[in-house]
């Protein structure tokens, strides 16, 4: 896959992917989305972002959960 709105800098958030750079990690875009908020909401909250950053992190968080398979153990 080729991101063009995710980045990776060991210098910026710890090398975890961000948006275009920024101190926003696609984990707390996947985070506001999962508890609810809208496009609308998380951009009122980053004003900078776009609406292609949100739909491209969800998309990179999705292909990352696709790509880890993580065994499942039945209690």
């Amino acid at each position: 896959m080729e991101w063009n709105r995710i980045t990776f800098d060991p210098n910026v958030m710890g090398g975890k992917p961000c948006i275009r750079g920024m101190r926003v990690t696609v984990g707390t875009i996947v985070g506001l989305i999962a508890s609810g908020r809208s496009f609308n909401e998380v951009q009122k909250f980053y004003p900078y972002l776009e609406a292609e950053d949100i739909s491209e992190a969800l998309a990179y968080a999705a292909w990352r959960a696709d790509e880890i398979e993580i065994p499942f153990e039945a209690a």
